[in-house]
């Protein structure tokens, strides 16, 4: 015989033919049904497995920027509380600690529990004396005003109250609220309660519930008159240009204040809730992986079932000249599209929902008239979604890695199958 004809015939790798048997392979036939149907379980499965990671990893990031956002917006970076003695000399620590660099801002306030009542209803709130203009530079409560105004916050004895505590009580911006406080007048009889009304200048909603329904803003003077603090503050809340690098200030703080204080930043003061989180987004991406892992499998069982059935096909080729790389690359041609187009996808899907998140669940809260997100229970009004570039990228390349080496046993085992084996028992 011609020594030519027992050659193997070489081509160029990923060739036509290679891709095209692959294609054939993936259509359903009669006799491949059940092939087919595992091929499509597992796109389905590294489908939503890759979306909702992408989904469920962009909320978590939503929940924990909303947060950071809203709790940092009305709650200083650093507290900085008195040691030793009172902070009568507020006036001049703030003055200093205002002038270091990356401080933002350093608002002496006077925080003191009360009742605040109306006609309707009564609830337990805070209440916080601040300067009109330290008021005005927490944006979180400038900009969201919706009712009234807080010009001339600190000439009057008005204060301004959260949205929901407004509703709660039934009152508006003009109308009057009681506040009672435990410690007031000391008499012969003993201390009496603080009982003042006030008018309300202004009416907030800073989408945080906790906050929206349990924060009064009044003037310091008026506070410090409220509380009985004849010329001191609670603390100083001090707001830097970058709450992530809080502990390059804390030194420069302490410094400039001249005097011995006490130093709490916002991450001692939600430690065990932003602790929390990360531990629940950690364990969120674990188990929703075990999702792709599990449509990965099923790539590797509907391979070794396709290889199986096509014995003899791998045999004829063989026969006249296919490699075994052919071989190779055909069946990790045919595993891998499963894997490419899911994981792609479930990345089309995942940021579909994700960039329409608060219409969806405004949808299915009208279809099962429930509520889905109560501000009450998650703090925000609305749901989140914030989309990490860097994690969403992980997830893909993920899904595609598993998907790919998915593929390789199957793909091996097919390419060092026997043809004369193969062929024996057709």
């Amino acid at each position: 015989m011609d020594e030519t004809m027992t050659e193997t015939v070489q081509t160029a790798p990923f060739a036509p033919f290679e891709w095209m048997l692959s294609a054939r392979y993936l259509r359903a036939r009669r006799k491949e049904g059940f092939i087919s149907v595992i091929a499509g379980f597992s796109f389905l499965g590294i489908m939503l497995g890759v979306a909702t990671l992408i989904i469920v990893m962009a909320v978590m990031n939503g929940f924990r920027k909303e947060l950071l956002d809203k709790i940092l917006g009305l709650n200083g970076h650093i507290l900085v509380q008195p040691l030793e003695s009172p902070l009568t000399d507020w006036k001049d620590v703030a003055e200093r600690i205002s002038q270091v660099e990356g401080i933002r801002l350093a608002a002496p306030v006077v925080d003191g529990q009360a009742l605040a009542s109306s006609p309707w209803n009564a609830s337990g709130v805070l209440v916080r004396g601040i300067r009109s203009d330290d008021l005005n530079n927490l944006t979180s409560i400038a900009k969201n005003i919706k009712q009234g105004s807080l010009e001339g916050f600190d000439d009057g004895q008005g204060v301004a109250i959260g949205r929901r505590l407004a509703d709660q009580l039934s009152l508006h911006a003009g109308d009057s609220v009681t506040l009672v406080a435990p410690k007031g007048a000391v008499t012969p009889m003993g201390t009496t309660p603080r009982i003042k009304p006030y008018k309300i200048v202004a009416v907030f909603e800073i989408g945080m519930s906790e906050y929206d329904l349990g924060f009064v803003f009044m003037p310091l003077a008026e506070a410090q008159a409220y509380f009985n603090r004849s010329n001191d503050v609670t603390s100083i809340e001090v707001f830097t240009t970058n709450p992530d690098r809080i502990g390059a200030f804390r030194k420069a703080v302490t410094e400039a204040a001249g005097r011995p204080v006490f130093l709490v930043d916002w991450r001692q003061r939600n430690s065990t809730f932003f602790n929390a989180l990360q531990v629940e987004r950690n364990v969120m991406f674990l188990i929703l992986t075990m999702i792709v892992l599990v449509a990965a499998l099923n790539i590797v069982s509907g391979l070794i079932m396709l290889v199986k059935d096509k014995g003899s096909d791998i045999a004829i080729l063989r026969t006249m000249g296919a490699s075994q790389g052919s071989i190779m690359r055909i069946f990790l041609i045919t595993g891998a599209s499963i894997g490419v187009v899911g994981t792609l996808v479930g990345f089309c899907v995942g940021l579909v929902i994700c960039l329409n998140i608060e219409s969806i669940r405004q949808f299915l809260s009208w279809l099962t008239s429930t509520e889905l997100f109560s501000p009450e229970l998650y703090f925000l009004s609305k749901l989140p979604a914030e989309i990490d570039v860097g994690e969403t990228t992980a997830v893909v390349v993920m899904a595609l890695t598993l998907s790919f080496l998915a593929t390789l046993y199957p793909s091996w085992r097919a390419a060092r199958l026997d043809p004369v084996e193969a062929l024996r028992y057709e």
